[in-house]
């Protein structure tokens, strides 16, 4: 039996992981992707130490760092269950202290773990119109950072407003012909920085006020249709895509365990980024820790208070 089994390979699960094998627990660290979803910033400006490094070079340093240490054993697969050793722990979220957790992969193997710290991130929104689900991996892509390179010379849409949007749409306009930024509001919320590298594009055209309703094209992507007309027009002629419109967290595995939810749908913790469920941790994305502040530097401070939580909790 591990002393903690962290769930997720991004910033949260390796910085929990760094600490857990400094305090000498053993840990199994787990998840579906390597980075999460951290592999998708084409460029990190606000890692402390880091003037400029990009997402997957700074997954990659953490995850080297975490299987430096004897004590982690780090597995590459998805966990589709977990459960209180003592049985399914139920909406009520009661287990009993000490008694730990079973994980079931998706092959049928079995792990268990006094403790568990989820470190599962978020998933990316969908914006639910018609074409959308056809089109996807065929124009419709939800990473403009690691699609970009294949629409060099085209013509594409970005849809959303915040960081992610605005960020990706800065990169893709690099080697794209022509750039939609399509935004429901008149104004963003990503960082004035993404704001106005995007405005220094000359390829770049600002599509506010309006929202995408449906998606068309044959094979491929060919356009998007507009809820209200852009320069006399509904449709925007496009060969791609890039949907960035956020991402909720990803609470299905916590959430079964019995794990509470905030009023924003993240997992609620304490001061120690325990959840309503004794023994089971939360770090990163899927919690609301940050005053649901995602970025690198507040995921892998909530990894590094998870662990000091396990500690004490352990040793009570």
């Amino acid at each position: 039996m591990f002393d903690t089994a962290i769930i997720g390979l991004g910033a949260a699960g390796y910085t929990a992981a760094i600490y857990s094998a400094r305090y000498k627990l053993s840990t199994l660290l787990v998840g579906e992707e390597e980075g999460g979803m951290g592999i998708t910033a084409a460029e990190v400006g606000n890692w402390p130490g880091d003037i400029e490094v990009t997402g997957p070079e700074l997954m990659e340093r953490m995850k080297k760092h975490a299987q430096s240490f004897s004590e982690v054993t780090m597995k590459q697969m998805k966990v589709s269950k977990v459960e209180g050793l003592g049985g399914k722990v139920g909406k009520e979220g009661k287990v009993s202290k000490g008694s730990g957790f079973l994980l079931t992969f998706a092959d049928g193997k079995t792990e268990e773990a006094k403790t568990v710290i989820f470190a599962t991130g978020s998933n990316k929104r969908h914006l639910n119109v018609p074409g959308e689900k056809e089109f996807a991996g065929k124009g419709v892509s939800y990473c403009a950072t690691c699609d970009a390179f294949f629409f060099k010379g085209k013509t594409v849409a970005v849809v959303g407003g915040g960081d992610a949007a605005v960020e990706g749409a800065a990169i893709v306009a690099q080697v794209v012909k022509k750039l939609y930024m399509i935004h429901r509001r008149s104004e963003f919320r990503a960082e004035p920085y993404w704001v106005n590298k995007c405005k220094e594009k000359s390829n770049v055209v600002f599509v506010l006020g309006r929202q995408v309703k449906e998606i068309k094209g044959d094979q491929k992507v060919t356009g998007v249709v507009l809820d209200q007309p852009f320069e006399g027009s509904e449709t925007l002629p496009v060969d791609g895509v890039f949907v960035e419109i956020g991402a909720t967290p990803a609470v299905e595995l916590p959430q079964a365990l019995g794990c509470a939810l905030d009023e924003r749908g993240y997992l609620k913790v304490d001061a120690s980024m325990q959840t309503s469920v004794p023994g089971a941790f939360a770090a990163g994305d899927v919690s609301g820790g940050s005053n649901h502040f995602a970025q690198f530097v507040t995921a892998a401070g909530e990894g590094a208070v998870a662990v000091s939580g396990v500690f004490s909790f352990l040793q009570s």
